[in-house]
């Protein structure tokens, strides 16, 4: 467990120095976006991750090179949250700057694919799922409804971490306490060593988030939700994968009608969490 308290640390360190060394292009233009409020805030979260996540995993690669920690060279776990980062990092990254905000839900992007146009919505679901595809094929061969059963909680993992990204801090809440069981499970084996630093960056974003200093947008919030569906993939029994399968599909579906920030806010428990640490 020590490898992983040190992956969190080093990753939450790295968030916090481009945080602090980056802050104007982080506020590019470009990344402004409209919060709950109504004010312009660069949508940046999902971009300090994705940097901290490489730089980190450059480091100790270089520094593995020079004799110090391990061999230089990425294990496949490691590889597997990278991709997982970069990739669903950048299908975010590509809505949070082009979107138009005109459709939103499943339902919006296929409509709008019927008028003959292609949302970023509809690119980022599309994208997402072969990029699910890829990385649950990754663990070895599978029997074929299981490698679709296990692309769909990842797939689906990181739609729900975007559907929660409705208000400061929200999403980052949920994927820590998500985090802990999948953490108590795998122990410190490999993916805990290698999701560390991602969960690192996301804790030190968040008090930004929560102050709405930046939002954390889709990058981030698809990011969160995938490297914790992949947990899922890698670290329980196919029997478990399926209940979670079915929450996270009903989950999703229901998002569809109901409002999870209506809900929230009628439930005191859950409205209170919502709200700890975020500007009144």
């Amino acid at each position: 467990m020590i490898a992983v308290v040190l992956g969190f640390v080093v990753g939450s360190g790295m968030a916090r120095l481009i945080l602090l060394t980056v802050p104007d292009l982080l506020r590019a233009p470009a990344l402004l976006r409209s919060n709950h409020r109504g004010a312009n805030l660069p949508t940046a979260g999902g971009v300090v991750v994705v940097l901290s996540i490489v730089l980190v995993e450059g480091a100790r690669v270089g520094l593995g090179a020079l004799g110090v920690g391990h061999e230089p060279g990425l294990d496949g776990t490691r590889a597997l949250v990278l991709l997982a980062c970069v990739g669903f990092g950048l299908f975010g990254f590509l809505d949070d700057v082009l979107a138009t905000g005109e459709e939103s839900g499943f339902g919006g992007h296929v409509r709008a694919l019927a008028r003959g146009r292609v949302t970023t919505g509809l690119i980022k679901l599309v994208g997402g799922g072969a990029l699910a595809l890829v990385l649950a094929s990754a663990p070895g061969p599978e029997a074929r409804p299981r490698l679709l059963a296990d692309a769909a909680v990842i797939a689906l993992a990181a739609n729900l971490g975007n559907l929660l990204d409705r208000a400061p801090g929200r999403s980052t809440k949920v994927g820590v306490v998500a985090w802990i069981p999948l953490l108590v499970l795998a122990g410190g084996d490999a993916f805990s060593i290698a999701l560390a630093p991602v969960m690192g960056a996301f804790v030190a974003v968040a008090p930004d988030d929560l102050a709405e200093r930046l939002m954390l947008g889709d990058a981030g919030a698809n990011i969160l939700g995938a490297v914790l569906g992949l947990g899922v993939v890698l670290e329980t029994g196919f029997a478990t994968r399926l209940v979670v399968l079915v929450v996270l599909g009903a989950l999703n579906l229901v998002s569809e009608r109901v409002s999870f920030s209506r809900v929230i806010e009628r439930v005191a428990f859950l409205r209170n969490i919502d709200r700890l640490g975020r500007r009144r």
